[in-house]
């Protein structure tokens, strides 16, 4: 016997931003909170700017209009679907620098 699970999509209901945070409460009752710099639009934007968003796609984007941006709710749950994040992976710079000595020694 199968069961058949219905798929259903976390919508937007209400937005909030802080100077450094946009926090997004979703109809399942979750609240997704993110770096306000992932969104240099919405960083730079005034108070009131920020406080003029209108859903979109019954929930499943927010709008902008002043500043003209739009963010979905996928790319909150999902970010790195969507967005390019800061890399926060240390350089490999020592591996870099043997294979410079390396070089140097050979005379090249």
């Amino acid at each position: 016997m199968s069961t058949l699970a219905e798929k259903t999509e976390a919508l937007a209901i209400d937005v909030s931003c802080t100077r450094d945070t946009l926090s997004v409460v979703l109809s399942d009752g979750r609240v997704v909170s993110v770096p306000l710099p992932w969104f240099p639009r919405l960083l730079e934007a005034t108070a009131q700017q920020k406080a003029q968003w209108e859903l979109i796609g019954g929930g499943v984007g927010i709008h902008w209009e002043a500043i003209d941006e739009d963010i979905s709710v996928a790319s909150l749950l999902q970010p790195e679907n969507f967005m390019r994040l800061p890399d926060k992976r240390v350089p490999a710079t020592r591996g870099k620098h043997r294979a410079q000595v390396r070089q140097r020694r050979a005379g090249g």
